[in-house]
């Protein structure tokens, strides 16, 4: 059965809490075969030096998400793409 984007949504829930906490917010823009798309966008009050490097946050999102089999690949943007 395939993801669906709610529960990407649902398994990043607290993955997002720390996000927030730095004006920061994790936006499922969709999934396709095997792909998950994952936009990083900032808030008006965003802390820059407190979001990690790309490469990092990738790795800690593969982390949150291990439990969905499924997803084999996640795509990234972030707020200066």
């Amino acid at each position: 059965m395939p993801v669906e984007t709610s529960t990407i949504e649902q398994q990043l829930a607290a993955f997002r809490e720390g996000l927030v906490a730095d004006g920061y917010d994790i936006v499922v823009d969709g999934y396709a075969a095997g792909t998950a798309r994952l936009r990083i966008a900032a808030g008006p009050n965003a802390c820059e030096e407190c979001l990690v490097p790309k490469p990092i946050m990738l790795r800690m999102l593969e982390e949150s998400l291990k439990g969905l089999s499924d997803i084999r690949e996640i795509q990234l943007a972030y707020p200066a793409d």
